[in-house]
């Protein structure tokens, strides 16, 4: 690194910092008018609210940071614009490719970040948020509810077509870990029912199974489908059916309630992200993945505008930079709606559009003189 590197770096990445946190400031208050009501409901105390900010703020930084760089870079390069230190640099010879190359490696640097961010951080944020608003609730509901009724889901519905077997709960109670009202059908050849158990309740064990307690077992004829003599029970054990609960629970929530990671248990689940319920979860798992080139597309977006020369007017070329970092997202907001319509393939739903930007923020650069 030279004096004119480490002099770019120390304006751009002081600026970037104060964006960063001006940023999360502004979403901070958003937060607080979002959920604070919400929280002051569910009966949170100093410590709680503390905490739930804590954990909650830091699934935003994947999102603010391609519009941090963007600011702080516009910026700084426009300041830079104005003081003619490009065109002191073109002029000894210096190519626009070794000017910005400090600005490229950042970004490179960048993207790893917010790889890093989407793949631990927010998935983090995310279910760590759910968790503490679940508690507060269950606390909540403990002073005028019974223990079954605490965090109660209810008409909870799992098609296991791998296993062939079909569930049903009435009420599931997240906090009792425990379904009622429950209805598991085995199905045969042809997706016929061949049994049926219906139970008052029933849990799942590790390393044992589902336990299904005060019920009645179903079985059917494989020729007739003819009911043949229930057998009830006061506890049955099945040792076969391997059901997480949690992934039950998290059929039709929204996409963007999810992780990273629970969207991927959803696409393993639905086995093709072909398939119409699994279209929205693969868009949203694809896109995340997509956002870690959003630094460098910023970059390549920002850099031949704010660079373009003495003779164009800084703010002309801030104004079209931002204008195309608008309209990228308008295009991902754009493909992602055709992939929910099954127009488009979810994955090239959300890469098109960051190939799109990416290739004309390249050749923006490269026209360049």
């Amino acid at each position: 690194m030279n004096l004119y590197d480490r002099h770019l770096l120390r304006e751009w990445l002081g600026i970037l910092g104060l964006v960063l946190g001006a940023t999360m400031g502004l979403l901070f208050v958003q937060v607080l008018y979002d959920d604070f009501r919400m929280l002051a409901d569910l009966g949170a105390r100093g410590g709680d609210l503390w905490g739930y900010f804590f954990v909650t703020i830091p699934g935003f930084l994947a999102v603010v940071l391609p519009l941090a760089l963007l600011i702080s870079l516009l910026f700084v390069l426009g300041k830079l614009h104005r003081a003619n230190e490009f065109t002191a640099l073109r002029a000894a010879g210096v190519s626009l490719a070794r000017i910005t190359a400090p600005v490229w490696l950042v970004g490179v640097l960048a993207c790893g970040l917010s790889w890093y961010l989407n793949a631990r951080v927010v998935p983090w944020s995310v279910q760590e948020s759910r968790e503490m608003r679940d508690i507060l609730q269950f606390r909540q509901q403990a002073q005028t509810l019974s223990a079954d009724r605490i965090g109660a889901v209810y008409s909870v519905a799992f098609d296991n077509r791998p296993e062939g077997r079909m569930w049903f709960f009435n009420r599931y109670s997240k906090y009792a870990g425990r379904g009622y009202g429950v209805t598991v059908s085995e199905l045969g050849t042809g997706r016929r029912e061949t049994r049926r158990i219906l139970a008052a309740e029933a849990w799942f064990e590790a390393g044992r199974g589902w336990v299904f307690r005060d019920g009645r077992e179903l079985v059917f004829s494989a020729e007739t489908g003819e009911m043949l003599a229930p057998r009830p029970f006061t506890e049955l054990v099945r040792a076969d059916y391997a059901e997480d609960p949690e992934l039950m629970l998290l059929i039709d929530r929204r996409p963007g309630d999810l992780s990273i990671h629970e969207l991927r248990r959803l696409l393993d689940y639905y086995g093709s992200e072909r398939v119409p319920k699994a279209v929205p979860y693969a868009v949203r798992y694809h896109g995340l993945i997509a956002d870690t080139l959003g630094p460098l597309i910023v970059i390549a977006l920002a850099v031949p505008f704010a660079v373009a020369g003495v003779r164009v007017n800084p703010a002309v070329g801030v104004s079209k930079s931002i204008g195309l970092f608008f309209l990228y997202y308008l295009l991902m907001n754009l493909a992602a709606s055709l992939a929910t319509k099954q127009v488009l393939d979810p994955q090239l739903a959300a890469w098109l559009p960051n190939a799109g930007m990416g290739l004309l923020g390249l050749w923006l650069f490269f026209r360049l003189r």
